[in-house]
């Protein structure tokens, strides 16, 4: 017998592991190594596959389970995954099966009706617990030692109520306190009522612990998450916002090709996290009362929030906040994100979460910029244009690892007073160099970083004038126009700190025509305020999207490259190209068709012509057009 390594993502490999697993009455699950063990004919009789620090996949032949197989299959997968760095390893695996892998040194994390969670290793859930009791006796010092941390007294004091609190119903008194609670939550992104549900958990408590969900799977990154929790919440006393569990077991973690029926599957992951919650993470804490929000609409939450009732002692459903008869929702903000609807926003969430909101729209119109398909010699899904060191994934990567600065930018933004440029260019320095490390050296968005930056420093202080002030600007301002009027406004004042510039394609552009034409560069466009962009390609935009135009981006590039003196066209050719290009963006527009556009995709790569600039004006438009209102 020998163990042979398994690619699961090769298709004939996957196929010979998945005809093993449901000879053992198992189904094929994500993962990304497999360990196989073959007899002398090649026959596999065990197997065992990893996904990060998860064992998944276990099995073995009847006919070989009393040859201590298991044992070699297992030794060697918790071997593998210290090699790529685990120090614990955890499985699921049937409650059957729970003596077995006690045998192999896994002890119990968490157990339901149809599956048990197990770890070996160093630290694991007792360094989770540890941190968590660390936490708790700090917030315990710091109630003794420290004046302005102490608290209104609450021990022998108590909310009582019912299952479901009403805000609008004061709730009397009683002597039977539990002095710490905990709220588990996601904040996709931070809203009003997750503010509001905090606020009324923290009235019922000596001590609330928020715990923003780890796992990265949502619009907003864990840590963006955080950071909106706790400036959010900022004004609360005796709240303490807290690292996420790694230990949340969730639909995208909780493997389910053990369960004999799949509608298994939510019911088992949902009991083995309140377990989980229940065995580890409130004793470390301390809490004796988990609080929630009541859920109207999505029938998962709905069920763990029931489920959690059977669970745990002491649950809390605090009834949802609502603005004009609907519940207040991370759903709503994101829906409101995609249709570009700001003034929706802004009653969802507090002023906190607008910058990350700001940073998110900004990603999303370069990533809206690129995925437009087919564009005339540009990268795109289909083809890298006339583009020989840059492609998708390569224009990708680079968007990827822009999106963090520009959340810095945006919480520069997000003052009182406008940034200086130091501070502005500081960060842009930071991002560009990011950028070409990931991207090999290859200049991919530096141009979308400068116009894509101001605008976002814009916005944020533009936001934070409202928000300071909302309804005597609001009532000032006439609707969206007058908006657009201060951030262009905005965007000028931010320009104008800028020196000129050397080096850069513009500049370079400018030598080229010889001052036989007035030539702009980014930085002149900027120092206008991007006047086409507002005064023309903006309400084009618009008018396509009103329509419901399947093209509505592709017809905006082109209207761009009508207008631009498109720098980057003239640096890879000359002036009378860049002119050419204009009047042949012009006559595609007046007729336009999509084989037209990929005919002029192949024109344009053979001749070197490469529209960037352009591209650029089309992310900022985007963008521009999903904050106006």
């Amino acid at each position: 017998m020998e163990i042979q390594t398994l690619n699961p993502t090769t298709p004939r490999q996957r196929q010979r592991i998945e005809a093993f697993l449901k000879r053992n009455g198992l189904r094929f699950d994500d993962m990304h190594y497999y360990a196989a063990i073959t007899d002398d004919d090649g026959e596999m009789i065990a197997g065992g596959g990893l996904k990060g620090n998860v064992i998944k996949c276990v099995a073995v032949d009847d006919a070989h389970k009393g040859e201590a197989i298991a044992n070699t299959l297992i030794s060697h997968l918790i071997a593998h995954a210290n090699e790529e760095g685990h120090s614990n390893v955890m499985l699921f695996t049937k409650p059957k099966n729970r003596q077995l892998f006690e045998s192999l040194s896994f002890r119990l994390l968490a157990e339901a009706p149809e599956a048990v969670l197990m770890e070996t290793g160093i630290g694991g859930i007792n360094n989770t617990v540890e941190q968590l009791k660390k936490i708790k006796e700090e917030g315990e010092v710091c109630k003794e030692n420290n004046q302005e941390c102490k608290k209104e007294e609450k021990t022998n004091l108590n909310i009582t109520t019912p299952q479901h609190l009403n805000p609008s119903t004061p709730q009397p008194l009683t002597t039977t306190t539990p002095l710490r609670g905990v709220v588990v939550m996601n904040c996709n992104p931070f809203t009003l009522g997750h503010r509001y549900l905090i606020e009324q958990a923290a009235k019922q408590v000596e001590r609330l612990f928020v715990m923003v969900v780890r796992e990265d799977c949502s619009l907003f990154a864990y840590a963006e998450r955080k950071a909106m929790v706790e400036q959010g919440v900022a004004h609360l006393e005796n709240v303490t916002v807290i690292d996420g569990s790694e230990y949340a077991i969730s639909q995208a973690t909780f493997p389910t090709y053990f369960l004999k029926r799949l509608d298994d599957a939510a019911d088992t992951q949902m009991l083995l996290d309140l377990d989980l919650f229940r065995r580890h993470i409130a004793p470390a804490l301390g809490t004796t009362v988990r609080f929630v929000g009541t859920e109207p609409t999505d029938r998962l939450t709905r069920r763990y929030n029931q489920l959690m009732h059977e669970v745990l002692a002491d649950v809390r459903e605090i009834v949802r906040l609502e603005k004009k008869g609907n519940a207040v929702s991370a759903s709503r903000v994101r829906k409101a994100m995609e249709q570009g609807d700001m003034s929706t926003i802004r009653q969802l969430v507090p002023p906190a979460t607008l910058p990350y909101i700001i940073a998110h729209l900004a990603t999303q119109a370069l990533q809206a910029e690129l995925d437009t398909t087919p564009k005339p010699g540009l990268v795109d899904k289909d083809n890298n244009g006339a583009h020989r060191d840059m492609d998708y994934a390569l224009m990708q990567r680079s968007i990827d690892t822009l999106h963090p600065y520009f959340v810095k930018l945006a919480l520069l933004g997000c003052a009182d007073t406008l940034p200086t440029h130091t501070s502005i260019r500081d960060i842009g320095i930071e991002a560009e160099k990011a950028m070409l490390s990931a991207t090999n050296g290859v200049n991919t968005h530096k141009g979308a970083l400068f116009s894509m930056g101001l605008a976002v420093v814009a916005a944020a202080h533009e936001e934070r004038k409202i928000a300071a002030n909302e309804e005597q600007i609001l009532k000032e301002r006439n609707g969206g126009e007058d908006i657009l009027v201060s951030l262009q406004t905005t965007i000028k004042a931010l320009a104008a700190s800028f020196p000129d510039t050397n080096g850069t394609h513009g500049s370079k552009a400018k030598l080229l025509s010889k001052g036989t034409t007035a030539i702009k560069g980014a930085l002149d466009n900027a120092r206008e305020g991007y006047e086409m962009l507002f005064a023309e390609w903006l309400p084009f935009y618009i008018e396509r999207r009103k329509e419901h135009d399947a093209h509505t981006l592709h017809k905006t590039l082109l209207r761009i490259m009508c207008d631009l003196d498109d720098t980057n066209v003239i640096y890879r050719t000359d002036l009378a190209t860049a002119e050419e290009v204009k009047q042949e963006a012009r006559a595609l527009l007046d007729s336009f068709s999509e084989t037209a556009l990929k005919d002029m995709d192949r024109h344009y790569t053979t001749r070197n012509i490469s529209p960037g600039g352009a591209a650029d004006m089309l992310s900022l438009t985007i963008f521009i057009g999903s904050i106006q209102t």
